[in-house]
C-alpha cells in the first residue's frame, strides 16, 4: 500500500482492530437470552445483526422487538436491551485480540491523522480503547453510534477534521458503501470479517482486499 497520497486513515473497529465480530455476534444472542427470549428469536437477532454489519445496536434491537419479538418498541425497552448488551460486551472487549500491527503501522504513517469510526457505541468504543491504551493512535478521533456512518463522515469531513483524500479500512459491506458515497478510498480486510459472501462482494465491486492490517 502506498500511502503518501492520503492526509487521514479511518478505521473500522470490529474485524479491523479488535477481534471482535464472534465477541457481539455471542452478545447478541446472550442479551436475548439473558431477557428470556427463545433461543430462536436469540439467532434469528444475531441473523439480522450479521446482515447489518457496520449498523447501529440501536437500529437492531428496534427491529428485533418491533418485528421478531413482537413487542412494543419504546425508548425504554429498547434500552433494557442496550443496557444488557453493554454490560456482556463492557467484559468481552477487554479480552478480544488488538490488530497485532497496529503499532507498527502508526509508525509508518507518521504523517497521516488517524480516524475510529465504527457501528458500535461511541462512549463504548472511547472507553474501551482508553483502556486498552490505544485511544491515542486515533488523533482524529473515536466516533460511533447513535450517529450512522454516513453522518459521521459527512459532519467530520465538513468541518475540515477529516481530511482529503482519506483512506477507509473496514470489513463490512456498510463499510465499504458509506465511505464510497463520502469520496474515500476503500481496503477490505478479510481475516476477521463476519461477511459470509465478502469474496464476490469484493469482486463484484473491485474492492482491494488485503488479510489483516
Amino acid at each position: 500500500m502506498d500511502y503518501s497520497k492520503y492526509k487521514t486513515i479511518v478505521f473500522d473497529c470490529d474485524g479491523v482492530v479488535l477481534d471482535s465480530n464472534q465477541v457481539k455476534i455471542q452478545a447478541y444472542y446472550d442479551t436475548a437470552i439473558n431477557l428470556g427470549d427463545t433461543p430462536e428469536q436469540a439467532q434469528a437477532l444475531v441473523d439480522y445483526h450479521v446482515m447489518l454489519g457496520g449498523i447501529s445496536r440501536y437500529v437492531k434491537f428496534e427491529y428485533y422487538l418491533r418485528e421478531i419479538a413482537k413487542r412494543p418498541a419504546n425508548e425504554d425497552a429498547i434500552q433494557v436491551y442496550l443496557n444488557e448488551f453493554g454490560r456482556i460486551l463492557d467484559i468481552a472487549l477487554m479480552d478480544c485480540q488488538i490488530a497485532p500491527n497496529l503499532l507498527s503501522l502508526k509508525q509508518k504513517t507518521p504523517h497521516l491523522r488517524w480516524m475510529m469510526l465504527s457501528g458500535g457505541d461511541q462512549l463504548e468504543v472511547q472507553t474501551i480503547f482508553q483502556r486498552r491504551n490505544i485511544a491515542h493512535l486515533f488523533e482524529a478521533g473515536i466516533f460511533g453510534s447513535p450517529d450512522n456512518k454516513d453522518v459521521v463522515l459527512e459532519r467530520e469531513i465538513a468541518i475540515g477534521n477529516l481530511q482529503l483524500p482519506a483512506l477507509f479500512i473496514g470489513d463490512s459491506k456498510y463499510d465499504h458503501q458509506a465511505s464510497t458515497r463520502a469520496g474515500l478510498d476503500f481496503v477490505f480486510l478479510s481475516d476477521w470479517t463476519d461477511v459470509v459472501d465478502w469474496q464476490g462482494y469484493c469482486e463484484n465491486n473491485k474492492i482491494h482486499v488485503m488479510h489483516r492490517l
